[in-house]
């Protein structure tokens, strides 16, 4: 009797597969339409247990995990292809995105190249990025905002101060000098048209350079880092400035030099340098009514020249690889030299700008080369005030 049975569930089986094959050739050979009206009629005869089978199957087939199917390899190269914020986006979609796109490394490292961000390409840490990524989105917020930065003064003088110097983390209150350790040298810049260099440890001077035809209002000594048919590579390279020329000098051991170079705008000097000067060993930067002169330190020829037609007399406080630092009398501002554009600003209080250029300076300088999370702190910007105080612009710590 059961034997029966099994051969009756057989044959029914059977005729219900024969069925479904030749119901499913006739539903293939519909139109779509066709298909559509047959699906909505079936659907409005099924039960919940159909309904609910339904909806089961269709979720799976519907909503499939590309992520978590394909290769890794082959998601970090989709990926590659969103913006950042789409892709923190999808990083709440499931735990599983987000341990793959926050593991992306070379996307989180494009985005923060894109806002300016130093890269460490020794960092292995898979997840660094997309956290380094977030504290830089954060940061360049606060900068298009105008607020990155906080104030504070330093209070202490008797009388007004005329010359700030900063240097390795310390603040002085001098005029116009430059050091080096290693060369036991000191130089300094003066109204009498000269620059001196003194010996450091002794305090004497050692020699007394001429040619300026202007007071020097700023000195820089600084390793060459580019070959020339002046100089060579790890040469120390003395620059002077004063209103109207740069003038360049080869500087060591022997301290008795001649310049090797004079540099200018406008030979006819109807064109004022202002009064500061950057120079890092391959390029030398100062800023005129025209905008920003930057020359190649090995030709000595100009690069380029960035203008800022809607802002005129921009005051040159430092220059690095992605940014530069520059003010006015109402504000600093902070440019994008990728772009040539002025991307943030901080109020300034009412103070009388030198000629000299002595009595305000920027701070810590290496987050111009671009942010990388942790050279943005400390000292931004420094300017003496009537009322004898110093006041400091400083980075603000991170939200």
């Amino acid at each position: 009797m059961e034997t029966g049975k099994f051969f009756h569930n057989l044959m029914e089986r059977k005729d219900f597969e024969t069925w479904l094959d030749n119901i499913s050739v006739t539903f293939l050979s519909l139109t779509d339409l066709q298909k559509n009206e047959t699906l909505d009629h079936l659907i409005s005869l099924s039960g919940a247990v159909q309904l609910r089978h339904l909806s089961n199957n269709l979720e799976t087939l519907l909503k499939r995990d590309f992520l978590k199917l394909l290769p890794l390899e082959l998601s970090f190269y989709l990926l590659k292809w969103l913006d950042p914020q789409t892709l923190l986006t999808c990083c709440l979609v499931s735990k599983q995105w987000n341990k793959v796109i926050s593991a992306c490394t070379e996307v989180w490292q494009t985005a923060c190249k894109n806002l300016g961000w130093q890269i460490d390409d020794s960092v292995q840490d898979a997840l660094h990025w997309k956290k380094v990524y977030l504290k830089a989105i954060l940061r360049m917020k606060q900068l298009e905002d105008h607020e990155a930065f906080e104030t504070s003064s330093l209070i202490g003088h008797s009388a007004r101060v005329y010359a700030l110097y900063y240097k390795d983390g310390l603040l002085c209150t001098v005029f116009s000098v430059d050091y080096n350790d290693e060369l036991d040298i000191l130089v300094s810049g003066s109204a009498d048209f000269t620059v001196k260099v003194w010996a450091l440890s002794a305090g004497t001077c050692l020699n007394t350079l001429t040619g300026h035809t202007e007071w020097v209002t700023k000195v820089v000594l600084q390793k060459c880092k580019v070959k020339s048919l002046l100089h060579s590579p790890g040469d120390y390279i003395l620059l002077s400035a004063d209103k109207y020329e740069i003038k360049i000098w080869p500087i060591g051991r022997e301290i008795n030099c001649k310049c090797l170079k004079t540099l200018s705008v406008s030979e006819d000097r109807s064109i004022c340098l202002q009064p500061r000067l950057h120079f890092d060993g391959k390029y030398i930067v100062c800023s005129s009514a025209l905008g920003l002169y930057q020359w190649d330190f090995a030709s000595y020829d100009i690069l380029r020249v960035i203008k800022t037609p809607e802002i005129a007399n921009l005051a040159l406080l430092g220059f690095g690889d992605i940014f530069a630092l520059l003010f006015d009398n109402r504000y600093l501002y902070i440019m994008d030299l990728r772009t040539e554009s002025l991307i943030s600003r901080w109020p300034l209080p009412e103070y009388r700008k030198s000629k000299r250029g002595s009595s305000f300076l920027a701070g810590e300088a290496s987050w111009l080369n671009g942010l990388d999370g942790h050279n943005d702190t400390g000292l931004v910007f420094a300017t003496s005030m009537p009322d004898h105080s110093i006041h400091l612009v400083l980075w603000k710590e991170h939200g």
